[in-house]
């Protein structure tokens, strides 16, 4: 009997993926819900699993795109490929052969002397097979392409993610490594000449190897990334509002309270909860900043499912904080930090990063003080954070130095209008600015 092994649908907005790696070779023996195959989506890296034990069959190759419904592979029933050569089965001896006269010109064999020659010694035991080593976790196509172009051996680079899986990062350090310190060439074993050096290579022309382009296929994610954000620019229109927020309050009240916050809850106290929590309140007064257009109807979304931009080696991920707005502010940081931990491992699930309804995005942690967030479709509302920077402001008419941010709102003015998207962002910064007004919902 044979068992095909279908793509299922993965999410409600995808319909294909790319075979990225097979994790089992093909006429090898599978497990019920053991990973035989990892695709990839326009959001994440997914892992097929066999629905049922026997061999696999590959029915398609890497690199080839899947629609929802084609066969992916057959499971088979039956024992597998087995993991060494099988022994040969043993046989009779051979009949010996009758003698043939030697050709003339052949000497005359020396005759045997069976008292003199010594007895053939007993042919040596076989040496144990040696245990087989564990399997590697795969590697993703980042850190493949990395090993490939400087001729790394992955087995010899330890691996620092979830259960030993060699991360960019780790092939990034090794690199970095043997830049540094060169191992010395060895030279030649006693007693054999050096060979001749090679004849030197001719001169390099002006526009040297150093100055050649460097071609990378973009990947998939990378692909549909950037679709989605040409989509947004051409099918919504997009405007951004800027404002500046004193944060001087959430850092005296960080510093009173992180410790005792980390103990009780078991996560640190990060700036994004703040204003996760000052947007879902602001987002009950302006409903249209969490709604999206289908067709020629506007859909209001009762909840507000939360998408968090976070940054990994594949790309801009934005996993949801389902249903925040009946999170309290220890939960909503507790997920934020779970989902962003699941993101940097490439352990998302589709769920978690489908169903967004508003987003919020941090480049302050790299630095930038201020830009337009692009949103993310059929969302009509996107929140950008940015660095944190002391500049001099008046207060009560004097000149004083505060820790300032610059916020930003892109929005879809089909939807919301001006009015609504700055009165929006006022909102988030008076609750931002006196966090207790968080706490009372005011």
């Amino acid at each position: 009997m044979t068992f095909e092994v279908r793509l299922p649908r993965l999410a409600e907005s995808i319909s294909d993926a790319v075979l990225v790696e097979w994790l089992k070779p093909d006429g090898a023996l599978v497990e019920v819900d053991e990973p035989i195959a990892t695709l990839e989506t326009d959001k994440a890296a997914v892992e097929i699993a066999a629905e049922q034990r026997g061999v696999l069959r590959h029915a398609r190759a890497v690199q080839e795109r899947l629609q929802v419904g084609d066969v992916l592979a057959r499971i088979e029933d039956g024992a597998g490929a087995p993991a060494s050569a099988t022994p040969a089965r043993a046989a009779s001896p051979a009949p010996v052969p009758a003698a043939t006269p030697a050709p003339a010109s052949m000497p005359p064999a020396a005759p045997a002397r069976a008292a003199s020659a010594p007895p053939a010694p007993p042919a040596p035991a076989p040496a144990p097979a040696a245990a087989a080593a564990p399997e590697a976790p795969p590697l993703s196509p980042a850190v493949r392409r990395l090993v490939e172009e400087h001729a790394i051996d992955p087995a010899k680079v330890a691996g620092s993610g979830k259960g030993g899986r060699l991360l960019k990062e780790d092939v990034l350090r090794e690199i970095e490594r043997g830049q540094a310190a060169p191992a010395p060439s060895a030279g030649p074993p006693a007693g054999v000449t050096p060979a001749a050096p090679p004849a030197p290579a001719p001169a390099a022309p002006s526009r040297g190897a150093e100055e050649a382009d460097r071609i990378v296929p973009m990947s998939t994610i990378r692909l549909r990334i950037a679709e989605r954000l040409v989509r947004a620019q051409h099918t919504a229109a997009i405007l951004t509002t800027f404002n500046e927020i004193d944060m001087s309050a959430v850092l005296e009240l960080r510093a009173r309270y992180r410790e005792d916050f980390e103990r009780r809850h078991g996560v640190r106290l990060g700036f994004m909860s703040f204003f996760a929590r000052a947007s879902i309140l602001a987002l009950q007064e302006f409903p249209e900043l969490n709604a999206e257009i289908r067709g020629t109807d506007i859909v209001y979304h009762p909840r507000v499912h939360l998408g968090i931009a976070v940054q990994t080696e594949r790309g801009l991920v934005v996993p949801v904080v389902r249903a925040a707005d009946r999170l309290a502010f220890a939960a909503i940081e507790r997920e934020i930090a779970r989902l962003a931990e699941r993101a940097r491992g490439q352990a998302l699930s589709l769920d978690e990063l489908s169903g967004g309804t508003f987003t919020i995005s941090n480049g302050g942690v790299y630095g930038s003080l201020m830009s337009t967030p692009i949103l993310n479709p059929p969302q009509s509302g996107i929140l950008g954070m940015h660095k944190i920077e002391k500049r001099p402001v008046a207060v009560s008419d004097q000149v004083a130095i505060r820790s300032m941010m610059y916020v930003a709102l892109s929005y879809d003015h089909r939807i919301v209008d001006g009015e609504q998207a700055v009165t929006f962002l006022v909102r988030v910064k008076e609750r931002v600015e006196d966090p207790e007004r968080m706490l009372l919902e005011v």
